[in-house]
């Protein structure tokens, strides 16, 4: 949408999300900023910088999750396990190349989320909460580290060759 039709009523916010953003945009881009739903507006940009940290909380818990099981699997190492933590690894460094001001967010909520992701390792190993550590066996960079793999005596190089 380009113009917003001067006679028309906008759109409210709670009405048509996709409508009001459009006439928004618009009301912005023609310099007509007296009409602006200013309040919504303001959340709306403030929300996409919690989407931000949403997305990287629940991206370390599965990445979190899936080098536990990396760990305290050896046996059962497989591409899909690989997949995902190269996956979440990704998905994390990108939101972080777009919003550098993040670059430290996962190292604050690491502990949090080795917490939050023990749950979902123990349901997954179907091991005992007791026979993971209490504290996390890796460091936020190391969960972030393309290279790190934890878990010896198998390393990934020899995952590969198989």
């Amino acid at each position: 949408m380009n113009r917003v039709d001067r006679l028309r009523a906008p759109t409210p916010y709670e009405t048509d999300f996709a409508q009001w953003s459009a006439e928004q945009g618009a009301l912005l881009r023609e310099g007509r900023l007296g009409e602006l739903d200013r309040e919504n507006i303001a959340e709306e940009i403030e929300s996409l910088g919690r989407s931000d940290r949403r997305e990287i909380r629940s991206r370390m818990r599965v990445l979190i999750a899936h080098l536990l099981k990396w760990e305290f699997q050896p046996g059962h190492r497989c591409h899909s396990w690989q997949s995902s933590i190269s996956k979440q690894r990704i998905w994390i460094e990108g939101i972080i190349k777009d919003s550098p001001s993040l670059r430290r967010y996962p190292g604050q909520i690491f502990t949090q989320a080795y917490k939050d992701a023990l749950p979902l390792a123990m349901r997954e190993t179907g091991l005992r909460e007791s026979q993971f550590s209490s504290e996390p066996p890796f460091t936020a960079k190391q969960a972030l580290d393309g290279q790190f793999w934890p878990g010896s005596p198998l390393s990934m190089d020899d995952f590969l060759r198989d």
